[in-house]
């Protein structure tokens, strides 16, 4: 039994606007996999925070375990918001005045963000992500937060760092069931022992740069490494390229005959700099039902 006592309800001043299918959908709608929805509220963990949300009108209210401090709590989520970027003006950017399909999809998550989570986590949880269901990913990062993460409150774990994984075995991994991607978690996390520079120094490269860095290590395909770039390292301009994703395009799109690299160029010229952002709306509207398919 669950034994964390948590703080009141408190409003977050500097809260970004949010209608109830956008929040829902930012944080537990396939960015990140360490958010769980509650009757009221969503429950989630990133970095060693531990964070109940629920929207109140269009803004955030907040509640942590007590034993946290609620200031720093607060400054980690206007990091993970990434709050100093203005969605509102991007959105007002991307091309969604020629583009129905997007405009449908942008209609249906007026408010939606693209997270700024840590590095760490969003390697490990794209890379158990292969084939596998959102309640799927979640149990496999719970079970080995719970097992080889660090307790940061009573009944909750962080996800474990790429040190503690490279201390597991290959078949300890396997225990978490995660079946064949045990081996690429656990060579990515002696390749990572051995180079500790490799994620360091992703944040200075240029997106093409960190991208070719990212495919080096085992497991990590284009759609992980874009993934990776657009959800931790805040890179717009990366477009992750998934089934659901590849069947809007082929489809809704009339883009049937094209290869996987000529739907990336594509999606790079059609909309622009921000293509990731707009790969999100597209992705929720899919997975919703909003866009037929």
């Amino acid at each position: 039994m669950n034994t964390c006592k948590f703080s009141r309800w408190q409003c977050w001043e500097e809260s970004p606007k949010f209608d109830t299918k956008s929040f829902i959908e930012t944080f537990d709608g396939g960015q990140s996999f360490t958010w769980n929805r509650q009757e009221h509220y969503l429950e989630g963990i990133f970095k060693h925070s531990v964070v109940r949300l629920k929207l109140e009108g269009q803004s955030l209210s907040i509640s942590v375990p007590e034993s946290c401090k609620l200031n720093e709590v607060f400054a980690e989520l206007s990091k993970y918001l990434a709050l100093e970027i203005d969605f509102k003006k991007i959105r007002n950017d991307l091309p969604w005045r020629s583009d129905p399909i997007l405009k449908k999809s942008m209609a249906a998550f007026p408010h939606l963000r693209i997270l700024r989570q840590p590095l760490e986590d969003t390697l490990f949880g794209f890379l158990c992500s292969s084939t596998k269901q959102i309640t799927q990913i979640k149990e496999i990062i719970y079970l080995a937060s719970k097992q080889h993460g660090q307790e940061i409150a009573p009944g909750y774990y962080s996800v474990p760092t790429w040190e503690q994984l490279a201390s597991i075995s290959e078949k300890e991994l396997r225990a978490l069931k995660l079946g064949y991607r045990a081996r690429y978690i656990h060579d990515s996390a002696q390749a990572i022992k051995a180079h500790p520079q490799i994620l360091r120094e992703l944040t200075q490269l240029s997106t093409f740069e960190a991208k070719q860095t990212l495919l080096k290590l085992p497991g990590i395909g284009s759609k992980i490494a874009d993934c990776v770039l657009l959800f931790a390292l805040g890179r717009l301009d990366s477009f992750p390229i998934d089934t659901w994703i590849e069947k809007i395009l082929r489809k809704a799109y009339g883009l049937e005959s094209h290869s996987t690299q000529q739907l990336q160029s594509f999606a790079k010229a059609h909309f622009g700099n921000h293509a990731g952002y707009a790969q999100q709306f597209l992705f929720a509207a899919a997975r919703s039902g909003t866009l037929k398919l």
